[in-house]
């Protein structure tokens, strides 16, 4: 089973993105609201996957991919994002994240990333 945590300012988004995963199969770990929390989280669980925010306050989704690949440059990540500008997709596609998940998500997309990525063919 593919492990995970989820990463979102907003509660409610972590909630409902945590749901959809784990109706999808995954098992997910441990959730956090910021850059900070996320690297704590992954240096505690060691998870598959990372679903992660990118416009936080404080502690942004880019200061945390980037702490934590410096911890591990083989971390898989996708940044699930409302922030569709050239310079942020430039930033990710230089920190090598695995995808990118735009905000409003759907399941679909969620989805397409899982069976792309795990070949997890969800329901």
């Amino acid at each position: 089973m593919i492990s995970c945590i989820v990463i979102d300012d907003d509660r409610h988004t972590t909630k409902v993105f945590s749901e959809l995963l784990e109706l999808m199969g995954l098992k997910v770990i441990g959730n956090g609201f910021s850059g900070i929390e996320a690297v704590c989280l992954y240096r505690q669980y060691r998870p598959n996957v990372i679903f992660i925010d990118i416009m936080m306050p404080k502690t942004d989704g880019l200061y945390a991919i980037q702490k934590i690949k410096k911890f591990d440059p083989e971390a898989k990540i996708v940044a699930v994002t409302a922030d569709l500008t050239l310079e942020t997709h430039a930033q990710l596609k230089k920190m090598n994240i695995t995808a990118v998940i735009c905000k409003p998500f759907s399941q679909h997309e969620i989805k397409q990333v899982l069976l792309e990525q795990y070949q997890i063919n969800t329901l």
